[in-house]
């Protein structure tokens, strides 16, 4: 089986979390490729995708957004995972945290078969203004690799529990 994981992410947090993701895919046994969504042409070959995103004032990065509104036809045809990156506390570690209302909107675009939101990080040199006002009160790093590996373990269990929806 072969995964594809992206993400859309500004200062590389959200990077990071998709390259745990593929990381611990790998370690499952899958066939797994880490790219930015632009550089993905076409979905063929890949079974899975999982998309994470960085939120920002409850929306999705850009780019997250803009990949599945552009393979939405061929994500349907495949499982499909997401996540979130973003809380700057410890409340994705502590609940589990839904999606926001325009990553729901995306899953039931594409029938996406589940979401994780894991927890964000700040950098205190963080650029552009809003991000500096809030670096003030908000810098530091609240994602949680055991998160990550709690997930990617369930997501694993599902891919191998039955077949999935690509032709």
């Amino acid at each position: 089986m072969s995964i594809l994981v992206t993400y859309g992410s500004k200062s590389g947090g959200t990077e990071e979390l998709a390259s745990w993701v593929a990381d611990g895919l790998r370690q499952e046994g899958f066939e797994v490729q880490l790219m930015a969504p632009r550089e993905v042409k076409d979905l063929t070959g890949y079974d899975t995708v999982v998309v994470g995103g960085a939120l920002y004032a409850f929306h999705w990065h850009r780019a997250a957004r803009r990949f599945v509104k552009h393979h939405a036809a061929a994500l349907r045809q495949r499982r499909v995972y997401f996540f979130s990156s973003g809380p700057l506390d410890d409340s994705a570690a502590t609940a589990e945290i839904p999606p926001v209302k325009g990553v729901r909107a995306l899953m039931g675009r594409v029938g996406a078969a589940g979401h994780a939101t894991f927890g964000g990080r700040l950098s205190p040199d963080a650029p552009g203004f809003p991000a500096r006002a809030m670096a003030k009160k908000n810098a530091g790093d609240w994602r949680d690799a055991d998160d990550v590996r709690t997930w990617v373990r369930s997501i694993t269990e599902e891919l191998r529990a039955g077949p999935s929806r690509a032709a």
